[in-house]
């Protein structure tokens, strides 16, 4: 039985990486041998669809389980119908993590715990959240001020 661990490094004493799509890198550990590898995430950077493309990579690893932060409902999808339980929620050490895990002390999640296109901020690479449209007028800014200004001083 192997799980895949969301995580910000490639060892069992890195912590959890609380994104699941774009997580840098993931810690598949065995929780019976605490025998691990660290898988970079290829999908981290991508422009679009980072959560399925991950997904899709963990669903051909023979993994068991995913224990990370957040996991949207594209990724949540995939891996539903891999089999594979979803455990969001999650954060702290990752060796910490896969030995609650085998301890029984985590429930998977019954949906995504996060909407579709949700980033999680990473001030580390400088992302966030956010998307908003702004309030410029298209050159012309909020206001037409006419020039007059308001009498003699």
């Amino acid at each position: 039985m192997k799980i895949a661990i969301s995580s910000t490094a490639p060892t069992l004493d890195a912590e959890i990486d609380p994104r699941f799509g774009r997580c840098q890198y993931f810690v598949v550990v065995d929780p019976d041998t605490m025998q691990f590898e660290g898988i970079e995430n290829s999908s981290a950077a991508n422009a679009g669809g980072a959560g399925i493309a991950t997904a899709q990579t963990i669903a051909g690893k023979d993994i068991e389980a995913v224990l990370t932060g957040n996991c949207g409902p594209n990724a949540y999808q995939v891996l539903e119908g891999a089999g594979i339980k979803v455990i969001t929620g999650v954060s702290g050490n990752i060796k910490k993590a896969a030995e609650d895990y085998k301890a029984g002390r985590f429930q998977p999640t019954t949906g995504p715990n996060t909407g579709a296109k949700s980033g999680v901020s990473n001030p580390a690479t400088g992302g966030g959240m956010g998307g908003g449209r702004g309030m410029g007028g298209g050159g012309r800014g909020m206001g037409r001020g006419g020039g007059r200004g308001m009498g003699k001083v």
